[in-house]
């Protein structure tokens, strides 16, 4: 919620050119409170927005402040109130709505926090934030997938649906390949935070998890329900029939770019993830099967930086080892980091991707 206050302060400094006297003050008064609410002081801030709220009674960002204030302070019912009055104005953010409905959800009414994600959505149907949050009320995990993938679809760059989507695949089901797919698609577009670590750890473990050495001389994986997939050291599948499309060009790329790996650790997957790309273009998969995450790899090998994107990608599941290549590899992973930092992926509805079975 920290980062939803930092957004709004962006919104606020924007409304601070070309303002009246009493804006102006409401303004430096807010900056105050909030410095308050940041120092733990909820009453003395709520005091200050509360004037900033008299002084610009068109701005909302004021009143939406002050429940967020409450709402530290652990007082609901005057958050819930206050964010009530907020998502009454024309100007109304789904961000509003949203907290809105957190404030009802941790106040201990979920119905009543349903109700204004819902109430939200009929106002910004394509609100990712907003299938975000109802994902996060449902009990059922069928359910929750719906509400994150619809999130998807709609929003293609909040970041927050395939976080969760990926979670769910990656722990709670045998098609993990989803998990593999949105997990990544999440780390190019939430890049740096805790929850970009965890999902570091959780692809590395996952690639551990799914690829088994069955003999000396074969190996097998299982990112799909029933999929159990093997192939022989060279490089023949052993059931091709009736598969899905995890089954059809997911795990036979990662069996055939398998071939000579017998260990799967940081260099061992940085080898297979680049003959995965290269056999998948090879084979024209990019033009059957067009994928954002396939095509944004592609974009970042050409300009010879794959390498440092995988050991980055996949870092928190082997740390030391992380740690041992970039001793030999600083200069090329800073290059790679300071061009990653730069550039983007950019998903929109012409290019996004959603799980199709």
């Amino acid at each position: 919620m920290r980062k939803l206050l930092l957004i709004l302060l962006i919104l606020i400094s924007v409304l601070s050119f070309g303002q009246t006297n009493d804006e102006k003050k409401a303004y430096d008064l807010a900056m105050e409170g909030i410095k308050l609410m940041d120092d733990g002081k909820y009453d003395e801030s709520i005091k200050l927005l509360k004037k900033s709220e008299k002084l610009d009674p068109d701005n909302y960002s004021y009143p939406y402040e002050i429940g967020y204030a409450y709402l530290l302070k652990k007082d609901y019912k005057n958050s819930t109130k206050t964010f009530e009055k907020v998502v009454s104005f024309k100007n109304a953010s789904d961000q509003c709505f949203q907290m809105l409905g957190n404030a009802y959800d941790i106040g201990g009414h979920p119905d009543k926090a349903i109700e204004a994600y819902i109430r939200g959505l009929n106002i910004f149907p394509n609100s990712g934030r907003l299938h975000f949050e109802l994902g996060n009320m449902q009990k059922d995990l069928n359910n929750a997938i719906y509400y994150y993938e619809k999130g998807i679809e709609l929003d293609p760059m909040y970041p927050s649906n395939y976080y969760q989507a990926a979670k769910i695949f990656l722990t709670n089901t045998e098609v993990e390949v989803w998990g593999m797919l949105y997990g990544e698609l999440f780390m190019n577009i939430e890049k740096g935070s805790k929850r970009t670590e965890e999902i570091s750890k959780m692809l590395y473990d996952t690639y551990k998890s799914e690829i088994a050495f069955t003999s000396d001389s074969s190996f097998s994986v299982s990112f799909c329900k029933n999929a159990s997939i093997a192939v022989s050291k060279n490089g023949e599948l052993a059931n091709k029939e009736n598969l899905p499309f995890g089954m059809l060009v997911y795990e036979p790329t990662i069996l055939i770019s398998m071939i000579g790996i017998n260990v799967i650790d940081l260099i061992s997957l940085n080898e297979i993830r680049t003959n995965f790309l290269s056999f998948y273009y090879k084979q024209d998969f990019n033009e059957k099967y067009p994928n954002v995450l396939f095509e944004w790899q592609n974009e970042i090998a050409k300009i010879g930086f794959f390498e440092s994107y995988n050991y980055w990608l996949l870092m928190k599941g082997n740390e030391n080892e992380f740690d041992e290549w970039i001793e030999k590899n600083e200069t090329k992973f800073n290059e790679f980091i300071e061009w990653f930092g730069a550039n983007q992926i950019d998903i929109d509805d012409a290019n996004k991707f959603v799980r199709e079975e």
